[in-house]
């Protein structure tokens, strides 16, 4: 019976990937469309941020990833203005991105019978991304804004996407349900607008959206997505950050917020004056900040190895 349920569990998974790969970027273009990633990568070709990165990212701000971004050339990463599901906490996972346009007949059917040709139990459009979900992934949504009889995400699929990646979304667009959706509990997600409505998907009468794109580069606002992006929202905005610089934009804020403490710290003992802390430290700040470091390296709210990392960086 066992063996009997596992073959069945097989097969249904090998039918929503067949579905997927209808509207699914390829490996070979994924791989391509991000080659400054040199990490592991899931079989699809994500790039895979290791969860420890994830981790640390928890504490990073929007303004210290932004700052990175910027001085990176990367300046089309950030969107403000969400609505958000449980507003103080923060969001981090890897973009997985579903791409829809309002619906169109024609195409709508190409692509629904390119995913059903092998099994017609297999389910609507806008459930093949969500099948491909994973642990600590974040569903990325263009879902062009839609509002009244637009949302594709209730109750029911936020249990299941919550299920799969114990994360919330970033879904531009209108979700349903919303009460069901804080029931969840920590389905922290962002979203631009609610309403009762529920999506209408059938070519032979109303049809709203036609997925176009899974995983394929995604527009979310005024930025832009890949997958295997690391997701940080919080505060009401969303920064998508690069697989290749994530692990810098860890590193960055953890400095920063050293820095700070040291800062703050010295100010309230008086050491130090305003102006001395806001410009560029003197010689002897920095040799005061490296002694701070090594005497509260055992309480400081940064793994303890990245401080020695950055103490055997330092010449002071």
């Amino acid at each position: 019976m066992m063996k009997t349920n596992v073959l069945l569990s097989i097969c249904c998974l090998f039918l929503f990937c067949l579905a997927a790969q209808g509207q699914q970027i390829s490996k070979e273009e994924l791989v391509f469309l991000t080659p400054e990633w040199k990490g592991e990568r899931y079989t699809d070709g994500r790039p895979k941020v290791p969860d420890a990165i994830l981790e640390r990212m928890q504490l990073v701000t929007l303004e210290e990833a932004w700052a990175v971004l910027r001085n990176e050339n990367y300046k089309h990463q950030y969107d403000d203005g969400w609505v958000m599901i449980n507003p103080d906490s923060v969001l981090v996972g890897r973009a997985v991105t579903a791409t829809f346009m309002p619906g169109r007949p024609d195409i709508h059917k190409v692509i629904d019978d390119r995913g059903h040709n092998r099994d017609k139990r297999i389910k609507s459009q806008n459930s093949w991304p969500i099948d491909l979900l994973t642990k600590r992934d974040v569903y990325v949504v263009d879902q062009f804004g839609a509002h009244e009889d637009g949302p594709t995400i209730g109750d029911n699929l936020g249990n299941s996407i919550f299920a799969k990646t114990g994360n919330g979304i970033v879904y531009n667009g209108a979700v349903r349900d919303i009460n069901g959706l804080k029931e969840i509990g920590s389905f922290t997600s962002l979203f631009r607008s609610y309403h009762p409505s529920h999506h209408l998907n059938d070519p032979k009468g109303q049809l709203n959206t036609t997925l176009v794109g899974i995983n394929t580069p995604t527009r979310i606002g005024k930025a832009t997505v890949m997958a295997g992006d690391v997701v940080l929202g919080r505060d009401g905005g969303v920064v998508f950050i690069p697989a290749h610089l994530a692990e810098k934009v860890v590193k960055t804020s953890e400095i920063v917020r050293l820095r700070d403490m040291f800062g703050h710290q010295r100010l309230r003992e008086q050491k130090y004056t305003p102006g001395e802390i806001d410009s560029r430290w003197s010689d002897e700040i920095e040799k005061d900040f490296s002694k701070w470091l090594t005497s509260n390296i055992d309480t400081l709210p940064v793994p303890k190895e990245q401080i020695q990392e950055l103490l055997k960086q330092r010449t002071w």
